[in-house]
């Protein structure tokens, strides 16, 4: 480090070294602590900012002799909360600093919403920072965790966050173990112990969530293998993880390959990848029907489905198994007959010759050495072999001619049968080996069946007018078997062209965005990268290592828009036909980036509109219901101050109550307001636990009696609570302001009849109702009573500004239940709240 300054060293961003837990207890941070003492012996400056020991003896036993920072505290309804002091971390500036639970959501009023937002703040300080999350809180498989366990976590740390950790490191144990480990009191106080093994910890749980965390760590060092092979251009196959790609052409024997290849990939619990390789040359083609059944089968056996284009069948599908890392290759055994594997052993064969280490297997099927069409054989081997037939065919039916039927015909017979010799070489070839054939077939034909033998001259001139006309009728109707020929090459080439064109408009219409769909440009046509420029503005977007950010550096440009827009790829050159269907998605690409474009002005015109809205309402209701309180607190302090007049001590007291009552009022449009701003904002962040109802409501209770109207003091008396003992999940002081405002509305709005509070357990929801009697609302309202000023026509609309539900119903969905409103059975208005109900470990 000579010649290195302190700034300079602390300039480089931190590293990140995350220990990713299964299941709460299976020893995460026990592990942190102990990389910490590692790192202590070693002289690395450590220290801990946030470390919980939940009361685990050994885990405390590990923090002896590691420097702590203490904690900042963050005052919060009235309690107090310990957050990692991100400050003073700055300031002593470790080498390394220990923060325990990357998920914990911050205390409102801390300096970041969340604690791995602290941590980005450490890191991008030079600071290296170790820390702990468990598999149920990535945000990825948050739905899925629910699911296995019942349990929704509230607490999440988005993916991206953990897979830019330089470390990932799974702490694991089995859950027998952790079973046992918890039966013994080493992860909970023994009164809970038997209430987690019964929910939360049960054996079938804990593997899944244990699976869980294998397959996603994983996939990361997947991800990061394929990375390390790109940037060092490796291609050969390292066989660290079981994949198999089976080959389909689309035909009926394709699905007898991808279920084959389905059982061999599940024997290993690999990842099946089917591929389709569209031929180049569009010579070969399959119907969309055909693939579409394909598709719907791989998709129903769990593989992905890909496609790639390529003149070289064989070249293609070993390319996209080795970039794949592929270990095992299904085919199909070839359709060639016995004879026909003479001269071409058949893609099958080569595949296992050019495979090098990759497993290939040679599955048979129903369509095996059915023989093949002359369309799907190379355009090579085509060649070869219609220039080889042009030489041959007349050779083989002047021989067969000259020995068995020459005794029998005469020479319009034999020319006939040259004629039809013609005709199959046309079939084969095209003009030029059909013009050959047809020169050699006139001098086989003159030379040994025609008078006089063995000699180029002709003794009747009725015979060689028949071998000319003959031979240009051969000619003359080559030229149109070839341009038949021809129509259908173009035919199938325009089939292939609408098959790649319904690939890539498909993964469109299924949703798939750009990123998605240059991916599948760059797969199927086998590039190193494809991007898509936009003049002045640079790269919009791009896939693969390596992208090109310039026209003159891309192996192949596609023009978009007047020059406003390039597609760019690096690769293989691509020939004319493919920059067509290129020019088509490109199209397509643009199209996505200016509906994306367009997308966004529409959400800010939108969110300028509302908040306009918002505006003009807000003035509109603010400005008759702060002059109303503001008024009545005004006359009856100037009353009381008036020297003139003088007051009884019960008038006193009324203007005092005047007073207090308005200023209730303002204190009330005041914090409705602010808490509809911090909704509008989303910096509500609730933190559930169990909620008594009977104490929120009373609490609720007592606090619209402190702050009542004359509205709400005069009908106290008539709340009528039923809730007995239910219990919810929830913020206790959300749902207090929840509750405060329902029964506030409902003794303003319904005067005279009884407000009756309710609740019942059904299933592992609470269902919390507040009823009235009261003039209820129009039908078909429900929901418009839960926006923002809005009084639909209400009893007093000389308080409030129309928040007050809208508030209630913000809390509720930020606490993760719903809220509605419906009739009363007899007439009134029902608010029913949905709320969780706590599991028995949580209780």
């Amino acid at each position: 480090m000579a010649g290195v300054t302190n700034s300079q060293y602390r300039a480089k961003r931190g590293e990140l070294r995350i220990y990713l837990g299964a299941a709460p207890g299976v020893g995460k941070t026990f592990a942190m602590l102990g990389e910490a003492r590692r790192r202590l012996d070693r002289g690395t400056d450590v220290v801990a900012a946030v470390v919980e020991t939940h009361g685990r003896k050994k885990t405390a036993e590990m923090m002896a002799g590691i420097a702590l920072i203490p904690p900042r505290y963050v005052d919060y309804r009235g309690s107090r909360f310990t957050e990692l002091d991100v400050e003073a971390v700055l300031e002593r500036r470790p080498e390394v600093v220990l923060v325990d639970e990357l998920a914990h959501t911050n205390t409102p009023g801390s300096r970041n919403a969340k604690r791995w937002q602290d941590i980005q703040e450490l890191l991008a300080a030079g600071i290296s920072v170790i820390t702990t999350v468990n598999v149920q809180h990535l945000a990825s498989l948050n739905d899925v965790v629910a699911q296995i366990t019942g349990i929704e976590q509230q607490e999440t740390v988005p993916d991206d966050v953990v897979r830019g950790a330089d470390q990932i490191e799974l702490v694991d144990i089995s859950p027998e173990a952790l079973r046992r480990r918890m039966s013994h009191g080493n992860v909970y106080a023994p009164e809970k112990v038997d209430a987690a093994l019964s929910n939360y910890f049960r054996r079938g749980n804990l593997t899944a969530l244990r699976e869980l965390a294998l397959l996603w760590l994983a996939d990361q060092v997947d991800a990061a293998l394929a990375k390390y092979r790109a940037e060092n251009e490796i291609t050969d196959t390292w066989e660290a993880r079981e994949r198999v790609v089976v080959a389909v052409t689309g035909d009926s024997e394709s699905e007898t390959l991808v279920r084959r290849a389905s059982r061999i990939a599940s024997r290993s619990s690999a990842e099946l990848m089917v591929v389709h390789v569209v031929r180049g040359d569009g010579l070969a083609g399959v119907s969309a029907p055909q693939m579409g059944k394909v598709r719907e089968l791989a998709t129903s056996l769990g593989a992905t489905v890909h496609a790639v284009t390529g003149t070289d069948v064989t070249a293609a599908l070993l390319d996209f198994a080795r970039e794949n890392n592929a270990t095992q290759l299904v085919v199909g055994t070839s359709r060639r007959s016995r004879w026909a594997r003479i001269f071409d052993e058949g893609i099958a064969a080569r595949t296992v010759q050019l495979s090098g280490k990759i497993d290939v297997h040679m599955v048979t099927h129903a369509e095996a050495a059915q023989g093949i069409s002359l369309q799907s054989l190379a355009p090579r081997q085509r060649r070869l072999l219609s220039w080889l037939a042009a030489i041959v065919v007349p050779s083989v039916i002047c021989a067969l001619t000259y020995v068995f039927i020459d005794p029998y015909l005469g020479i319009s017979g034999e020319t006939a049968l040259f004629f039809v010799g013609v005709l199959v070489v046309a079939l084969l070839g095209g003009v030029a080996p059909a013009i050959l054939s047809a020169l050699l077939s006139g001098l086989l034909l003159n030379y040994f069946l025609t008078a006089p033998r063995f000699s180029f001259t002709i003794a009747e001139p009725d015979s060689a007018v028949t071998e000319v006309v003959l031979l240009a009728m051969a000619i003359a109707v080559a030229i149109l078997v070839d341009r038949a020929a021809n129509r259908t090459r173009e035919a199938r080439s325009a089939s292939q062209e609408a098959e790649l064109l319904s690939l890539f408009a498909g993964a469109v219409l299924r949703g798939a965005d750009l990123g998605t769909l240059l991916e599948r440009v760059r797969e199927t046509y086998q590039q190193r990268a494809v991007s898509v420029l936009r003049s002045g503005s640079g790269i919009v977007a791009c896939v693969g290592e390596s992208p090109c950010v310039t026209v003159d550096s891309a192996d192949t440009a596609i023009e978009v828009g007047d020059d406003e827009f390039w597609m760019l790829m690096t690769g293989r050159q691509l020939a004319a036909r493919d920059r067509r269907v290129l020019g088509v998605v490109a199209k397509q690409a643009v199209g996505l980036i200016k509906q994306r474009e367009l997308t966004e002005e529409a959400g800010k015109v939108h969110a300028i509109a509302q908040a306009d809205e918002l505006r003009r309402s807000l003035l509109s209701a603010v400005s008759h219901d702060l002059r109303t309180p503001l008024a009545g607190a005004k006359a009856a302090v100037s009353s009381l101050r008036a020297d003139d007049v003088g007051f009884s001590p019960e008038d006193t007291a009324e203007l005092l109550a005047t007073v207090e009552e308005s200023i209730d009022q303002l204190t009330a449009l005041v914090g409705n307001l602010l808490d509809s701003s911090r909704l509008a904002a989303g910096v509500v962040t609730p933190r559930l636990s169990c909620v008594y109802l009977e104490e929120a409501v009373q609490r609720a209770l007592v606090g619209i009696d402190k702050g009542a109207t004359g509205f709400a003091r005069s009908g106290m008396s008539r709340v009528k609570v039923e809730v007995d003992d239910a219990i919810v999940m929830a913020d206790s002081g959300l749902l207090e302001r929840v509750l405060g405002n329902l029964i506030d509305n409902a003794l303003r709005y319904a005067p005279d009849s009884v407000v009756r509070i309710n609740a019942a357990r059904v299933g592992d929801r609470v269902l919390l109702n507040v009823a009235d009697e009261g003039p209820g609302i129009a039908r078909g309202t429900e929901d418009q009573v839960f926006e923002p000023f809005q009084r639909l026509g209400d009893f007093d609309n000389t308080t409030g500004v129309g928040l007050g539900l809208s508030v209630a119903r913000g809390f509720v969905e930020a606490m993760g239940g719903t809220v509605q409103a419906t009739d009363t059975p007899g007439g009134g208005l029902t608010v029913i709240i949905d709320l969780a109900a706590p599991t028995k470990d949580e209780q």
